[in-house]
């Protein structure tokens, strides 16, 4: 069992940075991919990054490439998503989930999800 927290989330002009942070429960995060979704007003939730238990291997949606950065710290349990050139449709509910099993992009991948915080990016 894995339980998450999101937290890093708030109002942002556009072109500006945030990073969120997801702490984890349990003495196992290490074997547990990690992948952060969002899920805008009026639309279905989306993935946007994930990464391997090792932090080896990462994926990103096209939308976010070269301006998103997920990364983990096993030693404290904690995946992170730096996010930079922030544009007003970035704005979302922000949650990250957890996998035992291998890293993807579908919301059926994960097991284990967060409450969500929230991003507004502001123009």
């Amino acid at each position: 069992q894995v339980q998450l927290v999101e937290s890093g989330g708030g109002l942002v002009q556009a072109g500006g940075s945030l990073r969120l942070s997801c702490a984890a429960s349990g003495r196992t995060f290490s074997r547990y991919a990690m992948g952060w979704f969002r899920q805008a007003p009026g639309k279905e939730r989306e993935f946007v990054s994930a990464i391997t238990w090792s932090g080896g291997n990462t994926l990103n949606a096209d939308s976010v490439k070269g301006r998103f950065t997920i990364s983990r710290d096993n030693s404290k349990n904690t995946v992170y998503l730096q996010m930079n050139s922030l544009k007003p449709e970035d704005t979302a509910v922000y949650y990250c989930a957890a996998t035992p099993g291998t890293y993807g992009r579908g919301m059926g991948s994960y097991d284990y999800w967060g409450q969500g915080t929230q991003v507004t990016v502001s123009s």
